[in-house]
């Protein structure tokens, strides 16, 4: 079994070991042009070339949960895409989340300014019930949010764009479903966390017309991908006042430029895209069941994680 192994921006020794350690016997090797074809490919926003190149691929395994990259080439008709689950990411998510909403409800931002300037002063405590959070997005990742928001007693509404069975890890969550159900889950909730995949359909999806209909004072947290998020009127509805601030992990251009107006701005806290890395040793022993599963004949359909390339996640 050939194994390439092609990852943009990642440094592949770690990668070439773990996955021939955890496959015995597979030639695993770093892609490069003319390389003898493989029977899989392990691989994170590769070009064009590398599609072209291996016509003989029987899978694709992304070392990420966002597909967006991958599924804008080419790809052959057929071609199973499978995508990591977790692999360690939901709790660094929830965490990262928690963190965000915590911050803004418990006004340590504030806090934090005040104390720069050696200011001591206290601010009156605020309601969980009048911060209800809308956690768009209710897959892996949105799920594990969901339930360590409501850890913290949060009100939390959930919107998909199918309806989803709201037990287990979505237990006391409020579901709302489709484009029927997106308008009254925004108005439901005053701080919003955007955890969608990026797809022809959710783009822009955070543009004026939604993000003023969350309640006044609302707070917003990208943690998913910045062609969600319409820049311009995120810093007009934080000028008009209706937002009190965003968490912003994920730009549209990334490393976010210098001049962008986000840098700066009193009321966006900005992180490098770091909410969820990807953990190596977890991705690999992930990837690597998966790879087995398949070569020994698993149907494709009983793995986890496989990509409906028409749909975008």
């Amino acid at each position: 079994m050939r194994i390439a192994f092609c990852c943009t921006g990642t440094a592949p020794e770690p990668w070439l070991q773990g996955l021939s350690s955890a496959l015995p016997g597979a030639e695993v090797q770093v892609w490069a042009p003319g390389a003898p074809q493989a029977d899989f490919a392990v691989v994170w926003a590769p070009p064009q070339a590398f599609i072209d190149d291996q016509p003989g691929l029987k899978a694709l395994f992304n070392i990420g949960a966002g597909v967006d990259a991958l599924l804008k080439l080419r790809l052959p008709p057929g071609l199973p895409v499978v995508r990591l689950d977790d692999a360690g990411m939901s709790v660094q998510m929830a965490e990262y989340v928690c963190h965000a909403a915590i911050r803004h409800f418990r006004e340590f931002d504030v806090y934090e300014a005040e104390s720069a300037q050696g200011q001591w002063s206290f601010h009156k405590p605020r309601a969980r019930a009048d911060f209800p959070v809308g956690v768009m997005g209710l897959g892996v990742l949105g799920a594990r949010v969901a339930q360590a928001l409501r850890t913290f007693e949060f009100p939390v509404n959930g919107w998909s764009r199918t309806p989803k069975n709201m037990a287990g890890a979505l237990e006391g969550v409020r579901g709302f479903a489709g484009a029927n159900g997106f308008h009254d889950f925004l108005a439901e909730s005053r701080i919003l966390v955007n955890l969608l995949p990026l797809t022809a359909d959710t783009q822009n999806i955070l543009d004026r017309n939604a993000l003023q209909r969350l309640q006044p004072g609302g707070y917003v947290i990208n943690v998913a991908r910045g062609a969600h998020l319409v820049d311009d009127d995120l810093l007009a509805l934080l000028a008009s006042g209706h937002l009190a601030g965003a968490t912003l992990d994920v730009f549209r251009t990334e490393p976010l430029p210098a001049e962008h107006p986000f840098w700066g701005h009193p009321a966006i806290t900005i992180t490098p895209h770091t909410s969820a890395r990807t953990l190596r040793d977890e991705s690999i022993a992930q990837i690597a069941r998966k790879i087995a599963a398949f070569a020994n004949g698993q149907p494709l359909a009983q793995l986890s994680g496989v990509v409906d390339v028409s749909l975008g996640y």
